[in-house]
């Protein structure tokens, strides 16, 4: 940087000289002053010092003689053109003081004349004023000299600090040359550690190796050898930590990163940072050492992608595993249930079809439910499973889970504690196997911390474990007992043929069903009047609030409904039905009441005093129960045939066991007969023709495969109806009319047909396959499978209270379904509405629910119109419900 001064600058003589001499002798210029000399030697000087600093070296030499040529360029032009200025200044005053002084030397000549004093004078003023304006001209200069030295000093301070600037750079670089560039020695040392570091596992394997064979042979049965010891570590390890495979996988990258590094450090010139770096891209890139140079490079960076290779090989394996075991586990079923108010079933057996399609049905008018369903299967089985059945789920969702309700964790996994029904489904097989699992469910049911939302409904494959599992469970429990529902209807239609369909259509919900609600603006009415205040709906009795929400069956007349009393009613949904406002047709039918109470009916009902003869081919684990509902419904003198492969006297004992006591049946006494009933020979020798019902049963010897049994009873059917169509008379089999079915009547089918016409056989089939195809034949009257068992199942799970009314219609005492004749209730060609024929009936307290016209197959459960009349056949036949005969 160039410092150049102002061109109007006195000159140096002028400034150092202030007055001339007196003689007026001209004098040579001095030289320069001592400030000027000291103003320009602060450069030279800090030039000077600051080099012995600085280190020697070439980059030293190199800003020494860049700040030497800086110097130069700001100190030399400044003292070339002072010199300049200074010569100039010199030579000027030089001619004016030989101008002044042969001025004074004329003067001198004239020296008495004023004219030469008066020039003198002139001079003189002259001279005085041109010296106080150099001595003003000095006193500034000063100050701007004064000026610049500060500034001066500024520069210097500058300039020191760029030189120590240039130093730190020069440190800096040098510091860099030394990192960049190691020593050999440590790059050794490096490479030497890596190879060390990676041949330590190979050492201590071979040492674990040595030392088990080593102890082999001292004690082989007191101690475990070492490498077996290390694997069991090591695999419990794995095994108890969930995270263990992942941090294996990333100690193991970062081992081989640094071991990489090492080696790259010890065969490149790179720093440690940055073969570190290049060894994480080798094994992150296998494609990266193709950019290496050089025998050693190449080597190391190859082991690195190896390895690289292998941890990205063992990294995507943990990742596929991971993601199979979640969509595993999710195709297992293993993932929570986020449902609630939804219907559980906890167990799988062959009524699980029929109980899935009355829950769709039910669930229909709410738009569709959530049922879960959890048994100890596979969960892509149960699917499968469930989408081979055919049926329509009608917007129901069914949603499976694979665990055991005996197992609390599982249970929470469906959300148990927010179901609002759970069904416990009977196991195939044992008995009392099956029903001590379901003991045990209800205990781990009961032992849910939260709590149970909705209640329990437990199927039980025996009526003597009831009273346990009741215990159990208090009031949570529900219990519906499969072989007992079986038996009782079984015994209940084949007294009455036809009332296994009209409990199908009352249990299922395709049809008409129970249902209980309360109405206020009944309340005050007496029963008789509620009879015929739903257009929609047949009431049949009454939930009183007052004895604890007690269920009574068929009421007087005269009871009157109490505030919280609710009705039962059949009809076809619980959103299909109200009470109505008498309309001008109860009016009516209200004034013609007492001409019909008063009326006297066509005839007086009387029970059965006639004998019956009936057979049970087969031997259900039950079959007391059965004998002792059977002998409290026949009429003194009938009989009961037992036909089966048990021996006469374990007979006995097996219905001693049971509770029954042979001596104290009243009304039926027992014929026994041994034999098989797959065997026509032995079937022959049974007077097949002359009894008037047949109950075909599922044998206990096969009950525990549905298939089996059923196959069993489909065989004995079959001998049977043969066996009964060649003992018909041919004249009689001539005249019988086949309308039973379109099978002409020279098959064999219709031959059956003809003979089902003689007498009633009940078949009991546990496959509801098999009993759709013996339905189509129809060479049995009827057909009872696990189906009614569903139904009801379903129905007791949408509403608890109804088991109390299925329980009083299948029991001996109390209420019971019956058919009766027409001309019970009317007259021939006597036009009734159906109205009036319920406010008959009730002159016997019975409560008509249905009929069945003489030209029909099926019964008409709660029918529409009640109030148009119409003609009736004395063929026709009713469906009531009222009191045990």
């Amino acid at each position: 940087m160039s410092i150049d001064h102002d061109s109007s600058q006195p000159p140096a003589a002028t400034r150092d000289w202030f007055f001339p001499s007196p003689s007026f002798i001209h004098h040579p210029p001095p030289p320069a002053s001592s400030k000027s000399r000291r103003r320009f030697s602060t450069a030279s000087t800090v030039s000077q010092d600051l080099p012995e600093s600085r280190p020697s070296s070439s980059t030293s030499s190199h800003y020494r003689d860049k700040n030497a040529r800086l110097r130069r360029r700001v100190e030399f032009p400044r003292r070339a053109q002072r010199s300049s200025k200074q010569e100039q200044d010199d030579t000027l005053s030089a001619r004016k003081l030989d101008a002044l002084g042969d001025r004074t030397t004329s003067g001198e000549t004239f020296v008495g004349f004023p004219g030469v004093r008066w020039h003198i004078a002139v001079s003189a003023a002259i001279v005085i004023t041109a010296l106080a304006s150099l001595v003003h001209k000095n006193f500034s200069l000063h100050n701007q000299v004064i000026d610049l030295q500060d500034h001066i000093s500024k520069l210097d301070v500058r300039l020191q600090a760029c030189n120590l600037l240039s130093d730190v750079d020069y440190l800096d670089s040098t510091s860099l040359e030394t990192v960049d560039h190691p020593s050999e020695g440590l790059k050794h040392l490096a490479l030497v550690f890596s190879l060390i570091l990676l041949c330590i596992p190979v050492f201590v394997l071979k040492y674990i190796d040595f030392v088990s064979k080593s102890r082999l042979p001292d004690n082989t049965s007191e101690e475990v050898l070492l490498n077996k010891q290390i694997a069991y570590r090591a695999d419990a390890f794995l095994s108890i930590h969930p995270y263990a495979k992942s941090l294996a996988l990333l100690v193991s990258t970062l081992l081989l990163i640094c071991l990489g590094g090492l080696a790259l450090f010890g065969v490149t010139g790179d720093s440690l940072a940055d073969c570190l770096w290049l060894s994480w891209t080798y094994v992150a890139d296998s494609g990266n050492h193709a950019n290496s140079e050089g025998i050693g490079p190449r080597l190391v960076s190859v082991s690195i992608s190896f390895g690289g290779m292998l941890i990205f090989a063992m990294m995507l394996g943990l990742v596929s595993d991971a993601i199979s075991e979640k969509f595993d586990s999710l195709r297992k079923g293993r993932s929570e249930v986020v449902e609630q108010n939804h219907t559980l079933v906890l167990g799988w057996s062959d009524k699980l079809g029929s109980l899935l399609n009355q829950l769709a049905i039910a669930n229909e008018s709410l738009g569709g439910g959530i049922i879960v369903v959890m048994a100890e299967r596979d969960k892509e089985e149960m699917e499968i499973d469930i989408a081979k059945m055919e049926f329509d789920f009608k917007g129901t969702k069914v949603i499976c889970r694979s665990g055991s309700p005996l197992i609390l964790a599982d249970l929470k996994k469906v959300s148990v504690s927010k179901a609002r029904a759970i069904i416990v489904l009977a196991e195939d097989g044992n008995a009392d196997q099956s029903d001590a699992r379901a003991l045990r469910t209800v205990l781990s049911l009961t032992g849910v911390k939260e709590g149970l939302r909705g209640h329990i409904v437990v199927e039980l494959s025996d009526l003597d474990n009831e009273v346990l599992v009741k215990l159990v469970g208090s009031d949570l429990v529900e219990t519906v007992v499969a072989h007992d529902v079986i038996g009782r209807l079984m015994i209940q239609c084949a007294r009455q043929p036809g009332l296994a369909q009209i409990w199908e259509d009352i249990l299922g919900f395709e049809n008409c069903e129970f249902y209980i609600k309360r109405w206020p603006q009944l309340d005050g009415m007496q029963f008789e009047d509620v009879l015929i205040s739903f257009p929609d709906a047949i009431p049949c009795g009454v939930k009183v609030a007052s004895c604890g929400g007690k269920i009574i069956l068929n009421p007087d007349d005269s009871y009157l409904l109490q505030e919280g009393d609710e009705v039962l009613v059949i009809a076809e949904d619980d959103d299909t039905y109200a009470p109505a406002t008498l309309p001008t047709v109860l009016i009516f039918l209200q004034k013609v009441k007492i001409s019909v109470w008063r009326g006297s009916l066509p005839k007086d009902f009387v029970g059965p005093n006639s004998t019956e003869k009936i057979l049970f081919c087969g031997w259900r684990r039950d079959m007391e129960d059965m004998i002792m509902v059977l002998d409290a419904f026949l009429a003194p003198g009938s009989e009961l045939w037992m036909f089966n492969d048990v021996p006469e006297k374990e007979r006995e004992k097996k219905l001693i066991d049971g509770g029954l006591d042979i001596g104290r049946l009243v009304n039926i006494s027992l014929v026994d007969r041994e034999g098989n009933a797959v065997i026509r020979r032995h079937l022959e020798s049974l007077p097949l023709e002359s009894f008037d019902s047949i109950l075909i049963l599922a044998d206990e010897s096969v009950e525990d495969s549905a298939i089996q049994a059923d196959s069993r009873s489909l065989a004995t059917l079959l001998l049977i109806r043969d066996i009964q169509a060649k003992r018909l008379p041919f004249r009689e089999a001539m005249v019988t009319q086949g309308h039973r079915g379109s099978f002409s009547q020279g098959s064999w089918i219709g031959e059956m047909q003809q003979a089902s016409d003689k007498s009633v056989i009940i078949s009991e089939i546990l496959d509801p396959r098999t009993k759709n195809l013996l339905s189509m034949s129809k060479i049995s009257d009827y057909v009872l499978s696990n189906e009614l068992v569903s139904m009801a199942l379903a129905m007791v799970a949408e509403d608890r209270q109804i088991n109390d009314v299925l329980e009083e219609l299948f029991a001996e005492e109390g209420n019971e379904m019956h058919i009766r004749q027409a001309d019970l209730y009317l007259r021939e060609g006597e036009e009734l509405s159906f109205y009036e024929i319920i406010l008959r009936a009730r002159q016997r307290r019975e409560i008509v629910i249905g009929y069945r016209a003489a030209n029909a197959e099926r019964a008409v459960i709660n029918p529409p119109s009640k109030n148009e009349r119409k003609k009736w056949s004395l063929k026709d036949v009713f469906v009531v419900i009222a009191e045990k005969d």
